[in-house]
């Protein structure tokens, strides 16, 4: 692999969160500088650096190197030493005491400052409290090194290093060869994998205390990213015992020490993760308390009820709708409640119609929903600012926790929540915990999509536990009756198989099932169904009008195949910068990964690439209508969206989505994602992919098969 060794003239940019520099190196005094990227720690101008890595062609910025393993190289010379420690780098040593410490210790100065510092005080000038502020500024500025050129010979990433200072401290290489599992608990799953190699390679015994426990955590968290509130302990030990060879005696005993410590929890024979199982419980026992609470019928006569919806919102609600809402408001004991229907069943206006009695006897609504496109769509629909779940409980990304409590409730009468089916358990208690008491909570959603991404089927739960009041939509509207998505979506719904007769965009549908079931040949039409024929027929715009969802990220007709092939046909133009190597154009449409409170935009929000700065290395989106700039090293957080996975798209509409469906998909193949995707299109849904795929999905309805206790603890006295 490549080696450049030279001096460090420049740092052109520096992220002080990820460690993600670009460097300017010049290798001797009359060559030209090389550009070094990648996540540097413990540097300095003026240093002289060894890197390692491979050579990369950039489209908009040339050759450079991408920076695998480095580090410092130390003068060996009397005149080096000197220099070096009179450039400043390590704070405490002016040249005066350079001068003093080199005539006391030469070259080996180096050595006294990093392993016996109390000797420094041999030299004039250098008392005790000095010669500490010199080793310990020594420390800090080579720890990075050193524990790269740790961490490196057992494969680790040098992205970690960075990560690893901030949480385990200047002298995490000594921590790390004590116990290498700090690692998964300071980096979670990317740090146990870390800590397996690591461990493995300095021959820790295999039932080593800190390994089992951080065993056993990972297999929780892996459970609990599978939808899992809690394992049954035989399984989670069999679990354990054949992925990581552990005896069943250790693993017991890591369980009973990690329930000491509340990491852990048991309840009978099932094992919990000790903040999971207080979410489960504290959602039950706060639910109950709601509805312990007798309300003050708001509105008694049915007359009026509908005379406040007309005068609101215009709209006179069907006799299913007005039965709700004489529930809702004049028996005077639904503190908490639930909608669900299927798509064209009036859930939205039946959102309107609530939040307007409430209005109209004049109380304070409050509305929310998971997600940030969500929260727009309902915005958009109900005539009133809406907010994500999280910022409706003033949630503090600085220390990870919420303002809005039981102790510090909303200020509100009424809170209503859709796309209730994403809440996970445990932004479900920390909603119900912020209800105050006599507040009605209203969770509107469709219990037959997909559950939320967290561990959980809380909203399945709730219905399921028959202590809740629900109301069931069943009746479809004579407009969404006319639709063949909602008729299709409906059948999928009930298990039945739809109506995928192939027909042409010639015929007046708003569904169309394209038989294709060679992944390739489904990809390659995907792509002329957004380039040309939808566009031509049903006069869309290809980028913004069409969503592609597809249930994985691999293979010909995944996000990351199809996003290349649709950036190509759709956005032509040179690549110049980001996370794949095909890189981001002005533009591209693009989705935000993640929820990032500082910019304010939120997991599953799309945008469109506006502006593209080469010299700062910035790229600009716009997210309806503002922009958001984000610099080199936070385009981690952005991602092509021409195709988004099936999950990502939970919460949002589309003017017409175009769904991949093959048997290559087949792990994530069942009923609730095939009736997700095709109730994310508004006007047109068409489906490519095998006739096979569809019937597998259809069959495959497995929504409760998440392990959770929440209905058992409602049903419970």
């Amino acid at each position: 692999m490549p080696i450049v060794e030279g001096v460090l003239e420049r740092i052109t940019y520096k992220s002080e969160q990820t460690g993600y520099t670009i460097i300017k190196v010049r290798p001797k005094a009359s060559a030209s500088l090389v550009t070094v990227v990648g996540y540097m720690e413990g540097i300095a101008v003026g240093e002289k650096i060894r890197i390692e890595g491979p050579w990369e062609t950039h489209p908009r910025y040339g050759q450079q190197l991408k920076m695998e393993n480095f580090e410092v190289v130390l003068p060996s010379t009397i005149e080096g030493v000197k220099n070096y420690l009179k450039s400043g780098v390590i704070k405490g040593i002016g040249p005066k005491a350079a001068d003093s410490l080199v005539k006391e210790f030469g070259e080996g100065v180096f050595d006294i400052i990093e392993k016996n510092p109390e000797k420094l005080k041999k030299v004039k000038g250098i008392g005790k409290a000095k010669a500490l502020l010199i080793s310990s500024a020594w420390k800090e500025h080579h720890a990075a090194r050193c524990l790269m050129g740790f961490l490196g010979g057992f494969g680790v990433k040098a992205s970690l290093c960075a990560m690893i200072i901030r949480s385990v401290g200047f002298n995490a290489e000594e921590a790390i060869r004590e116990n290498p599992w700090i690692l998964a608990r300071e980096l979670g799953a990317e740090g146990f994998v870390a800590a397996e190699r690591i461990g493995s390679k300095l021959e820790f015994p295999i039932d080593f205390p800190e390994r089992v426990m951080a065993c056993l955590m990972n297999a929780l968290y892996k459970a609990a990213d599978a939808g899992h509130v809690y394992l049954e302990n035989e399984k989670l030990v069999v679990f354990c015992e054949k992925k990581f060879g552990i005896g069943s005696q250790a693993l017991e005993d890591g369980i009973d020490f990690l329930c000491q410590e509340n990491e852990l929890a048991r309840e009978g024979d099932d094992i919990f993760l000790y903040s999971l199982l207080k979410a489960e419980k504290g959602t039950a026992q706060r639910i109950k308390a709601l509805l312990s609470i007798p309300a003050i019928p708001l509105i008694t006569d049915s007359s009026a009820i509908s005379e406040s919806v007309m005068k609101k919102i215009g709209i006179a609600p069907s006799q299913e709708q007005l039965e709700v809402l004489i529930k809702i408001f004049s028996s005077g004991s639904l503190n908490v409640s639930i909608i669900t229907g299927g798509p064209g069943t009036g859930k939205t206006t039946l959102i309107r119609s609530i939040k307007a009695v409430f209005e109209s006897a004049r109380r304070k609504v409050l509305l929310a929903a998971p997600t940030g496109r969500a929260a727009r769509r309902l915005s958009d629909v109900a005539g009133k600012e809406a907010s994500t779940i999280h910022r409706l409980l003033w949630y503090n990304h600085a220390d990870g926790d919420f303002y809005k409590n039981q102790d510090e409730p909303l200020d509100a009468d009424a809170v209503i929540i859709d796309e209730a089916s994403m809440v996970d358990v445990m932004l479900m208690h920390r909603l119900v915990s912020a209800v105050r008491p006599g507040a009605a909570l209203v969770l509107v959603g469709d219990v037959f999509q997909l559950p939320s991404i967290g561990p959980g089927n809380v909203l399945a739960d709730l219905i399921a536990s028959g202590s809740v009041p629900v109301f069931y939509l069943t009746e479809i509207f004579r407009q969404a009756e006319e639709s063949a998505i909602i008729q299709n979506a409906h059948c999928v719904r009930n298990g039945e198989v739809p109506d995928l007769e192939a027909r042409g965009f010639a015929e007046e549908s708003d569904f169309f099932f394209i038989e294709v079931p060679d992944p390739e040949a489904a990809a390659k039409r995907i792509e002329n169904l957004c380039a040309n024929e939808i566009p031509n027929v049903f006069n869309l715009d290809p980028v913004h009008d069409i969503q592609v969802l597809t249930p994985m990220h691999k293979g010909p007709a995944g996000t990351i195949s199809l996003n290349q092939r649709l950036q190509r046909r759709l956005n032509r133009g040179p690549s110049m910068m980001g996370k794949f190597s095909y890189g981001f154009r002005p533009k591209d449409k693009v989705m935000h990964l993640k929820n990032n409170y500082t910019k304010e935009v939120f997991n599953g929000d799309i945008g469109t690439v506006v502006d593209m700065d080469a010299k700062q290395g910035t790229v600009s989106v716009d997210f309806y209508g503002r922009h958001v700039e984000y610099t080199k090293d936070e385009l981690e957080e952005l991602a092509l969206a021409y195709a988004v996975t099936v999950h990502k798209s939970q919460g949002s509409e589309y003017p017409a989505v175009v769904v991949a469906l093959l048997r290559q998909h087949y792990p994530l193949l069942q009923r609730n994602l095939l009736y997700t995707a095709m109730t994310r299109g508004k006007g047109l849904v068409v489906i490519v992919g095998a006739t096979k795929a569809f019937r597998t999905a259809l069959m495959n309805d497995r929504p409760g098969s998440r392990l959770s206790k929440l209905a058992e603890r409602l049903a419970s006295a």
